[in-house]
């Protein structure tokens, strides 16, 4: 069976986990931020970063925030992105 009539989601399209973490992963590599000097810099462990970048943990808003301000760049940059990534019509629901 297909996706309901009028979804916008493609196999290509990342989950919001997935997108957050590819953008997470560019920007930090962008950077030339190891994952460990983002997990200090922010005050999360590594694994944590780690789960983030493989879309395994979905962020909080503090999350989002804390990970931006590490990086040095605006939290509504790496959401532009992730927005970008899934689609802005997709219905992110269960």
């Amino acid at each position: 069976m297909g996706m309901p009539e009028g979804s916008h989601r493609t196999d290509r399209s990342p989950n919001p986990e997935r997108a957050f973490g590819l953008t997470l992963q560019r920007i930090r590599r962008e950077r030339g931020v190891s994952q460990q000097r983002l997990a200090d810099k922010s005050g999360y462990h590594r694994t944590y970063i780690g789960l983030l970048e493989r879309g395994q943990k979905s962020p909080s808003l503090r999350t989002i925030f804390n990970v931006a301000t590490a990086l040095q760049v605006k939290p509504s940059r790496i959401l532009k992105a992730v927005e970008r990534a899934v689609g802005s019509t997709q219905s992110i629901g269960g």
